[in-house]
């Protein structure tokens, strides 16, 4: 029996990700005929329809799924293995780390700073949604994913979640918004707050503790992205439930002051890998480096 092509593989897999077949022909610089003609090929040899036809866009059949699943799982291994190994023949070693969109910079400068400035090492930085990111880490196009949002491992996805750092909450806002002398739930419930969204894990932490202080909070926002809650916070929007961490240049300047630590409360970041045949050496010096300061 004759073993499978992987030039057929390889077209097969530009087509299935373009699903259109003029743009994976343009992508591959081969003939729209040519292209359709190594489909069938393959086609022909695996003894399935890969494809079903839907005006002009082309749809995966059930057999073309899971030789999709095949073919990014043979490719992503094949640059893998070409990454590890150019790496140890002293050429740049490379770092590819995703981060969530959401995520505080400031935690991310934290984490790669032992790297930043070495002259034999690129770090390669993506941001995104968890299931984008989370979707690259599986199919080895990322080292590292960094998230205060751990997800769930299961059968499918096992994910190694290592915990980087922790880092307080506090309640902050600009000078004119922090009155002198007032108890933390007199503070919570006269001024105006800038909370985490309630897709966000500290969320549910945060709600418990007005529900015990009995605070009917004024929510002047709700944000799921650090960046943003910083900028509000920045703009005098109102007093913002956050990390210190994430806005600490602001408070060193004085922009911005913590009225009140919120002892009870606490932001959790993680650093989250998969388990990997030939794993990034540059990974060690991060997550197995001394845990560092829980304070900001």
């Amino acid at each position: 029996m004759p073993a499978l092509n992987y030039h057929h593989l390889r077209y097969f897999q530009v087509v299935a990700h373009e699903g259109h077949l003029t743009r994976a022909a343009e992508q591959l610089n081969i003939a729209q005929s040519a292209l359709s003609s190594q489909i069938r090929r393959l086609e022909e040899r695996l003894g399935q329809s890969l494809f079903e036809r839907r005006g002009r866009a082309l749809h995966l059949t059930e057999a073309g799924r899971i030789a999709l699943d095949h073919a990014d799982t043979i490719f992503a291994t094949g640059d893998e293995l070409l990454a590890t190994l150019q790496q140890r023949t002293g050429e740049r070693q490379a770092l590819r780390v995703g981060a969530l969109a959401t995520l505080s910079r400031n935690f991310q400068l934290r984490f790669l700073r032992p790297l930043l400035g070495r002259s034999d090492v690129e770090v390669v930085l993506q941001s995104g949604s968890a299931a984008e990111l989370y979707d690259a880490l599986m199919g080895l196009q990322l080292d590292v994913v960094l998230t205060n949002d751990p997800p769930r491992a299961d059968a499918l996805r096992p994910f190694y979640v290592h915990r980087i750092d922790e880092q307080p909450v506090g309640l902050i806002g600009t000078p004119d918004h922090v009155v002198d002398g007032l108890s933390l739930a007199e503070r919570l419930s006269t001024a105006p707050l800038l909370l985490p969204a309630r897709s966000v894990g500290l969320r549910t932490r945060v709600d418990a503790l007005l529900a015990s202080l009995g605070v009917a909070p004024q929510i002047a926002a709700e944000v799921d992205d650090m960046a943003m809650m910083r900028l509000l916070a920045r703009e005098g929007v109102g007093l913002a439930i956050i990390p210190p961490i994430v806005v600490r240049d602001e408070l060193d300047g004085g922009q911005l002051i913590e009225a009140d630590r919120l002892t009870t409360l606490t932001e959790t970041f993680h650093a989250v890998t998969i388990e990997r045949r030939y794993p990034n050496p540059l990974l060690s010096l991060l997550i197995d480096a001394p845990k560092r300061s829980g304070h900001d």
